[in-house]
């Protein structure tokens, strides 16, 4: 089965990630079928630990529709988000969560803390994961080769 067009433009944002030095996550916001947000990480050249590719992606789609709330909005993101990028997720309620790579170290949805099946969990998104996980997991593997 091919991999939907929008996990590929979270890739792409992945790719550009790596080119900058930043760890590889790439994430893609869609309503209705159109891309409404796209970002990859930018924890060092924005010098802020939370400049996760899902909250600047967030971030973007609210201002987008004048919005907190992302009620009809899915997400794409090549990495299993952490705790708190989980909570964001929720917060926004976004819709669905499609992911690529799990994240046994650092996710928060079918690894760690598991988020969405926390009872202070407000919100819970339908959530897909393993979406283009072979192409997720390798940019990730060949980042880290790198810087080790």
């Amino acid at each position: 089965m091919a991999m939907p067009s929008f996990m590929q433009i979270a890739l792409e944002e992945a790719r550009d990630a790596a080119m900058r030095g930043e760890v590889p996550v790439g994430c893609v916001i869609v309503r209705a079928n159109r891309v409404l947000a796209r970002a990859s990480n930018r924890v060092l050249a924005d010098k802020d630990p939370t400049a996760h590719a899902e909250l600047l992606a967030i971030r973007a789609a609210a201002a987008a529709l004048g919005s907190e709330r992302l009620t009809e909005c899915d997400l794409y993101v090549t990495l299993e988000p952490c705790a708190m990028c989980a909570a964001a997720i929720s917060h926004a309620r976004i819709r669905r969560l499609y992911f690529g790579a799990s994240d046994p170290k650092g996710g928060a949805v079918e690894n760690g803390v598991r988020f969405f099946s926390a009872p202070t969990c407000h919100h819970r998104p339908d959530v897909y994961g393993g979406l283009g996980e072979g192409e997720s997991a390798l940019l990730l593997k060949n980042f880290f080769l790198t810087r080790r």
